[in-house]
């Protein structure tokens, strides 16, 4: 063999080595919503969700105040300076917010300037990522599309990626949620995958659902679901849904994606009646996830991927 031929026949190699190389594995952010911790100031929650071992937020919609009236954490309508305050504050507790909530349905009249507002709030906050969805009936569905194409070039623009989930109506599925993302079509807007919405609201399989979507997927709302023996939201791990197998698909994706836990309780069980029982369930929750992907990265198959 001649050297020109050793040193072409080296360099098809290594790309062929290089084009054959697996994806590198997806960064999972363990996020904790502060929904699930509804009951007890946004103070508290924080103060919960960082002792209970995750490094990220996502933030809920309401908390009690001091004199215990119910109040929105981030009204619409508040100054963008609002949210870097709250951003200062989950910092200061230790967390990087990651997420929140829009509280708008996509069909609303109001959608495209109050997801406009979400937009801006999240941006002044340093949150990358806006959560969202359309009613649970479905309907209205050019208001959908029509609210997405408007709000996805100023989302990009802000370094915000607006997300939408299962939740029914126009959003039932992770296949209707890449239907939408098709027509819509810009990369300011993509899915956060809910696998207890789709088992909740329609009865379907989110494993053979998260096939069909998975490369749309940007992150996930961590909760699951029982329809026996009662029809009940639950926490990852005491429901029906297989989690190894809906993590599966985005292993090895490259992307770093935030796993936002919005559900940790027991089914058939009261809730706890103090933050700390809180605590231990955001606890054990994370624990169940992490040991999953662990796990998954351990098996056989995702090793040969």
């Amino acid at each position: 063999m001649t050297r020109r031929t050793f040193l072409s026949t080296a360099a098809a190699s290594a790309a062929l080595a290089q084009t054959s190389a697996p994806t590198p594995w997806t960064q999972f952010q363990m996020a904790c919503m502060t929904h699930p911790y509804a009951s007890v100031s946004f103070a508290r929650a924080l103060e919960g969700i960082r002792s209970a071992g995750y490094s990220h937020v996502a933030w809920g919609t309401t908390h009690p105040t001091a004199s215990g009236a119910r109040m929105p954490l981030l009204d619409v309508a508040a100054p963008a300076a609002r949210a870097r305050e709250l951003a200062r504050q989950s910092k200061d507790a230790g967390l990087t917010p990651v997420m929140m909530f829009s509280t708008v349905m996509l069909e609303a009249p109001n959608a495209i300037e109050s997801h406009l507002r979400r937009i801006e709030q999240a941006a002044e906050a340093g949150i990358p990522y806006l959560l969202t969805f359309g009613k649970t009936s479905p309907g209205e569905y050019e208001r959908v599309i029509a609210c997405l194409r408007a709000i996805a070039p100023r989302a990009q623009d802000a370094g915000v990626l607006v997300t939408i989930k299962q939740h029914g109506g126009n959003t039932a599925t992770g296949a209707d949620c890449s239907r939408i993302l098709a027509e819509v079509a810009h990369p300011g807007v993509r899915m956060c995958y809910d696998a207890g919405n789709v088992l909740d609201y329609e009865s379907h399989d989110p494993i053979a659902d998260i096939r069909a979507c998975w490369r749309d997927v940007r992150a996930f709302a961590i909760k699951d679901h029982r329809n026996w023996p009662k029809d009940e939201d639950c926490g990852p791990g005491f429901g029906e849904i297989d989690h190894y197998r809906l993590f599966e698909p985005v292993m090895r994706t490259g992307l770093t994606m935030p796993l936002a836990f919005e559900n940790f309780f027991e089914p058939l069980q009261p809730r706890p009646r103090d933050a700390a029982g809180l605590d231990a369930l955001a606890r054990r929750a994370r624990e169940y996830v992490t040991a999953v992907i662990e796990g998954l990265r351990q098996a056989p198959a995702a090793r040969q991927a």
